[in-house]
């Protein structure tokens, strides 16, 4: 298989390395059943080749995943990629017009859907007026699908296959290799493109990092990130470029994430904070529980140190990493190996620090004016390397304005928002806080703005405010709402906003308020808001 493969350059070379390297060994648990290199190669592969024999050549070259947890997702992934697409990675549990709005603004015109996302499929069409190209894995039958919507073409399973001569493409290092939605301040999500060479640098910079840690091929790593969340990138390209096994629980054996490390005898676990912390309680870790573990990964938001110390002690074996890294710089830019003994003595506040930049990043810390700021000083932070993405999809004022080339470089940096302190030499960075309205939850990073523009246009009104509530040491566990008139049924109101945003975005409680308090600069005075909520906790706790 080598001669196939050794011209192909793209994210999916990765992959393709590892099939010619090691065809018959495990590179996929998913559904109960275990598929080896040859055999993903092969779905993904009849995949690919259908969808450049269906697709023409008008149609703009991006293919949308839509499915969860199935064969689907990886051989979509992969074949989207072998067949010179970039995908577009969509949640079937999302609401259906949010999942329309990503599907207009990133001109997609060809999906590929599981047998679990048909009915929201459905839901999705609804109201579209663009012709979709449809390729159903999973579905034997799209006769029903054809009759109900005759403006869209379907293909199922029989009609999916590659020739034997196929080739996979190859990609140009410009070339777009995914797009990733974020939440928008706008109200609508907004789009991150990744470049082939931005993802295949955070793969070669995680080999770098992790090779010395004595990962191989003898190794099984998680995938519980969602496939639209750009971390996923981690479980499923690193894993594949290790030529290791990527397992993916079912939706009940979610509910139970430790129990599925220890009967996958996992050795590589990717989790965010929020989701360590759940899988904790109730001793959920205790001492000794993984010793298979060799590498745990915490990403997506603030890393507390006593998780970091209760997952050490859970797993004797591993390495406990903090990786850190926004969307826009293709997912990590520093790391923070713990260490038992002397990382207690470098947290501030009980957090981790974000650590140190990874191969090839660059990390400053300025001022306003985008000057570097002294050692000890406070100041925001600026990414710079080869993994800095071009900006926001088909949204040049925005990326002029968090892309930028400060005075003292000729490179493009990317502006993250968040305050930090700039270290002394041979410290680690330390993370501070937000300097904008964003918000994490459970490691999904939430523009405050687009849940405050889709409160105003529910509740008829011109002024609603949303804030991370209530707080937590790693950003909030969910959003209180406040709104000066517009409505007077709360729970009509939740119920309008889940048909618009995913639930995690939803306000827990609604709160009407004469008047929204104002700073001293005429602007509204969130911390008084906080403060009202933590004396309203006080009172009725």
């Amino acid at each position: 298989m080598n001669g196939r493969f050794e011209q192909v350059y793209g994210l999916h070379q990765v992959f393709l390395q590892s099939v010619a390297k090691h065809p018959d060994r495990p590179a996929l648990r998913v559904e109960g059943e275990t598929y080896s290199y040859r055999a993903l190669f092969g779905h993904a592969a009849a995949l690919a080749a259908t969808l450049q024999a269906a697709d023409r050549n008008d149609l703009p070259p991006m293919v949308g995943i839509f499915a969860n947890r199935s064969l689907p997702v990886y051989s979509g992934l992969l074949g989207t990629l072998m067949a010179g697409r970039a995908l577009v990675p969509l949640n079937p549990t999302f609401p259906a017009e949010r999942t329309r709005q990503m599907i207009e603004q990133s001109g997609l015109r060809v999906l590929v859907a599981d047998a679990g996302a048909l009915d929201r499929l459905e839901a999705a069409l609804e109201d579209l007026d663009t012709p979709l190209v449809v390729l159903l894995p999973q579905t034997e039958d799209a006769a029903p699908l054809r009759t109900r919507w005759p403006a869209h073409r379907f293909l199922a399973m029989g009609e999916i296959a590659a020739p034997d001569d196929w080739q996979p493409a190859t990609a140009q290092p410009d070339d777009l290799a995914c797009l990733f939605f974020t939440s928008g301040s706008t109200g609508t999500p907004k789009g991150v493109g990744v470049l082939h060479r931005n993802a295949l640098r955070f793969v070669a910079m995680s080999l770098e990092r992790y090779r010395d840690f004595g990962l191989g091929c003898e190794d099984r790593f998680s995938q519980f990130y969602d496939i639209t969340f750009d971390s996923s990138m981690f479980d499923l390209y690193v894993s594949w470029a290790f030529g290791a096994c990527l397992c993916c629980p079912s939706a009940r054996e979610w509910f139970n994430p430790n129990r599925y490390i220890a009967d996958e005898a996992l050795t590589v676990i990717d989790i965010t904070p929020s989701a360590g912390h759940a899988m904790n309680r109730r001793n959920g870790w205790r001492e000794g529980r993984f010793p298979a573990l060799r590498l745990c990964r915490f990403g997506g938001e603030a890393l507390a140190m006593d998780l970091a110390e209760a997952m050490a002690r859970a797993a004797p074996n591993a390495r406990i990493d903090n990786a850190y890294g926004p969307t826009e710089c293709t997912v990590d830019s520093a790391y923070y190996l713990w260490d038992p003994e002397t990382s207690p003595a470098e947290c501030e506040h009980g957090m981790v620090p974000i650590g140190y930049p990874g191969n090839q990043v660059t990390l400053t810390v300025v001022d306003e004016a985008l000057r570097p700021v002294a050692a000890g000083e406070e100041g925001e932070l600026l990414i710079g390397g080869p993994q800095v993405t071009p900006g926001y999809w088909h949204d040049p004022e925005r990326t002029a304005r968090a892309f930028v080339r400060p005075p003292w470089s000729d490179a493009i940096h990317y502006r993250t928002g968040d305050l930090v302190r700039c270290p002394q030499p041979g410290h680690p960075l330390i993370f501070l806080g937000r300097l904008d309205h964003q918000i994490k939850i459970a490691g999904v990073r939430i523009e405050l703005g687009e849940v405050e523009q889709a409160l105003r246009e529910a509740a008829r009104t011109d002024e609603a405010v949303a804030v991370g509530w209530p707080r937590t040491r790693s950003g909030a566990s969910g959003i209180a709402a406040f709104v000066v008139g517009g409505h007077t049924d709360d729970d009509a109101l939740r119920q309008q906003l889940r048909s618009r945003l995913p639930n995690v975005m939803v306000p827990r409680h609604i709160h009407n308020l004469d008047a929204l308090p104002l700073n001293a600069n005429g602007k509204v005075d969130r911390k008084a808001l906080l403060a009202w909520l933590e004396e309203s906790e006080r009172t009725n706790g």
